[in-house]
Formats: C-alpha cells, sequence, structure tokens
C-alpha cells in the first residue's frame, strides 16, 4: 500500500515533467524547423548543379527535371576541354587569389599596424575618407579602373587584379579594428625600449598575436578573388588568361551552349571554396567576432 500511495503522490510531479519536456521538444522544433528548411533552401543550387553536370543537353530541358545523376559526366568533362583551356583558366584563378590574399594581407596588416599604433597629425580625418571609399559602389569605378590599367600597359595582365586592391579600406579597418583591442601599446613601449626595430615589432610581436584576424581577413580576400567577375571580364581579352568566371561565361555566348558542360566548370569551380571554408571556418568566424566583440 505504501508503495502505491507513493506512485499515487508523485503522479502529478511526473505529469508536470512531462509537460515541460514537451514545452522544450516545441521550443527545439520552433528553432531548428527553420535552419533545416532554410539549410535544404541553400544546398538544393549545388545539389541541382551537380545533378545537371552528370545529364546530357536533351536531359537537361526535359520534362521533369532531372533530380538524380545521370551518365554524361565524362562527356560534358570532354567537351569543357575541348571547348576551353579549362585548367590553364584555373590556375589563373588560383595564381590571381593567392597573390590577392598574399599581399592584401601585408600591406592592409601594415596599414592597420601604422593607424592603430602611431600618432601622426590628421590620422583621425584620413582614416574616415579612407572608410568612406566603403560606401561607394565598386561599379563606379569600372571606368576609371579600366582608363589606369590601360595607361600602366596592365591590359590582359593578372597584376592588374590583385595590384590596386592590395590595401583595400575594408582590409586596413579590419586590421587596424584588430590590433587596437588585442595588442597592448606597453608591449609595444616595451620592445622599442629592448631596441627592436618597427618593422621588427610589426613582424615579431603583432603578426603572431593578429593570426586570427589574418585568417578571416585572408579568407575573405580569396572567395572575393576567386568569385571576382567584373574586373576580369574588363582586364582580361585573352582566353589563355582568362580565370573561370570569365571562360564559364565566354562558354556560354557559343552557337550552341552546352550547359552540362558549364555545370561541370562550375562544379570544378566550387570545390576550392568549399575546402577552403571548411579547413578555415573556425578562424573566421574566431576573427571576425572577436573583432566585433572587442573593436
Amino acid at each position: 500500500m505504501k508503495k502505491s500511495e507513493n506512485q499515487i503522490m508523485l503522479s502529478p510531479d511526473v505529469e508536470l515533467n512531462k509537460q515541460v519536456d514537451f514545452k522544450k521538444v516545441g521550443v527545439k522544433i520552433c528553432l531548428y524547423l527553420p535552419l533545416v528548411i532554410w539549410t535544404v533552401v541553400t544546398i538544393y543550387p549545388f545539389w541541382y548543379m551537380m545533378v545537371l553536370a552528370t545529364r546530357s543537353l536533351s536531359e537537361i530541358f526535359a520534362f521533369p527535371p532531372p533530380m538524380w545523376f545521370g551518365r554524361a559526366l565524362a562527356e560534358n568533362y570532354q567537351i569543357l576541354l575541348e571547348r576551353l583551356p579549362f585548367w590553364r583558366n584555373v590556375w589563373n584563378s588560383v595564381y590571381i587569389a593567392v597573390m590577392a590574399t598574399i599581399t592584401t594581407l601585408f600591406f592592409c596588416s601594415l596599414g592597420g599596424y601604422g593607424f592603430a599604433v602611431y600618432e601622426f597629425r590628421g590620422k583621425k580625418i584620413l582614416f574616415n575618407i579612407m572608410l568612406a571609399t566603403i560606401m561607394i559602389p565598386a561599379l563606379l569605378g569600372i571606368i576609371p579602373f579600366f582608363i589606369m590599367m590601360r595607361y600602366f600597359g596592365w591590359i590582359n595582365t593578372p597584376r592588374a587584379l590583385y595590384i590596386p586592391g592590395a590595401a583595400s579600406a575594408y582590409g586596413i579597418y579590419l586590421m587596424r579594428q584588430y590590433i587596437t583591442s588585442s595588442v597592448p601599446l606597453a608591449l609595444v613601449d616595451a620592445a622599442r625600449i629592448d631596441g627592436c626595430t618597427e618593422f621588427g615589432i610589426y613582424r615579431r610581436i603583432v603578426l603572431p598575436i593578429i593570426k586570427p584576424g589574418l585568417g578571416a581577413l585572408g579568407i575573405i580576400t580569396f572567395l572575393g578573388s576567386w568569385d571576382n567577375f567584373m574586373g576580369a571580364l574588363v582586364i582580361l581579352r585573352d582566353r589563355m588568361t582568362y580565370t573561370i568566371p570569365v571562360a564559364l561565361r565566354s562558354f556560354q555566348g557559343q552557337a550552341q551552349t552546352d550547359y552540362g558542360a558549364i555545370m561541370v566548370g562550375a562544379c570544378i569551380a566550387v570545390l576550392p571554396l568549399v575546402v577552403v571554408f571548411l579547413f578555415m571556418s573556425k578562424q573566421l568566424i574566431a576573427g571576425l567576432t572577436y573583432g566585433a566583440v572587442k573593436g
């Protein structure tokens, strides 16, 4: 009888716990269901791109549209190589993206170090003018950019796609905020007292501390350079100097556009971005969130 009485007394608590559990489950469903739906919506274009890469032109325009992989991948890949020097275009994109990342990290970190550590006349005015350039749409500078590159003789050369943007306003701003929040000025002064040169302070003290910020800026720069279409379209004239976006666009302008081959090229173009993001996503999030919280 005692056990039954205890069970009867505990039953309301058990029912209350069940109600609380149902509430928690309902809250989790409301939170995770939109995320799952958004994930499916985001992944679907990439899935469909990979499916079309394995289909022939007639199958792509069939009804209903194909939703699973076909057997035309090798054929589409062969068409891509016949009509484009595709792997040379891939190398052009890799070279430009890597050079843009290296030069941007060096010059933007130097500029951010100067604005964060040094005090000089007109510093705030110069910094505000630099920030104001971020508000100007990039497309407005396409014609002056082309005229300058033609004057320098850099038309149809890869250097025109990474040297002019080596010291970007956004990169300098990000590095300045990160250095200001993470590098103590007392540490810099102590290094000067010990006889370290200014560049030595930058190389031996500042750079090791701001590695997360450099990683974030490096990923942003690499992705932006890899996806750069308008600048490459204006500057590059020869098929051997094309980057991947311009090469695939020129492929589309032919008499008969083989969308299966284009999808093969697009899949290959996406792979480096996925690899970079998978290996460096933690570095990107750490660098951006640290700058947002501390800056």
